[in-house]
């Protein structure tokens, strides 16, 4: 396939930025970089061109490293937080991936940025903080502070051991209720026993049988008169 070289005249992704002399398929400058004006045919009228292109270039670039270095003092300072649900140890189900922290960042600071930028050697997969590096610029590096928390938090130790004691103690008073109530039932019940043994005695049957117990009484010895 025929070669051409041409001069890139804007920034164009895996082939090289404006001012760049570049050869390409003659194809594919004919029918996309030519048309798309991202491009034109190197002759010698286009090589005056070139000062003009790269100081171009330059002013770009020297504004993209300034606002890349202010971003970057700004995103040091932040912490982005995170919610994520978690099992035992704190260990996440799911991961935080770089697709998610550039959301959140759109979503909690309204700053947009490549998520080819935010440079994750793995996914985070637990709660906690995280330090993840932020390549803004080739010469701009900073580091993004992550604190993931947990949407189910354990419980609290104290609230765990008061709740077995609070357990026990509503136990205990229950027992101790049911056991009352146990007591006053049998009291009454105690009580018409004796009422009954009493009426029982009450009965002619019960005086007769009384009369019957007793032991007689001896006559009395009479006085002789003198």
């Amino acid at each position: 396939m025929p070669k051409t070289e041409i001069i890139l005249t804007h920034n164009v992704v895996g082939l090289g930025a404006e001012s760049d002399q570049v050869k390409v398929a003659a194809g594919y400058a004919r029918n996309y970089l030519f048309p798309q004006g991202l491009a034109i045919p190197l002759t010698a009228a286009n090589k005056r061109r070139l000062e003009a292109l790269r100081q171009r270039r330059a002013e770009r670039e020297a504004h993209e490293f300034n606002t890349m270095s202010e971003l970057s003092r700004s995103l040091a300072k932040m912490v982005l937080v995170l919610t994520a649900k978690t099992g035992e140890e704190g260990k996440m189900f799911g991961s935080i991936t770089a697709g998610v922290i550039v959301d959140e960042l759109k979503h909690q600071f309204d700053i947009a940025i490549d998520k080819k930028k935010v440079h994750l050697e793995r996914p985070l997969r637990a709660a906690g903080e995280h330090e993840v590096e932020l390549r803004l610029h080739p010469e701009v590096v900073t580091t993004l502070k992550v604190r993931v928390e947990s949407a189910t938090p354990a419980a609290n130790p104290a609230e765990a051991t008061a709740e077995p004691k609070a357990k026990e103690t509503a136990m205990r008073r229950t027992r101790e209720a049911v056991a009352g109530r146990a007591g006053e039932g049998a009291a009454p019940k105690a009580r018409e026993g004796v009422t009954a043994k009493a009426k029982d005695k009450d009965t002619p049957a019960a005086k007769a049988e009384a009369t019957k117990e007793r032991a007689p009484r001896k006559p009395r010895a009479e006085k002789k008169s003198e």
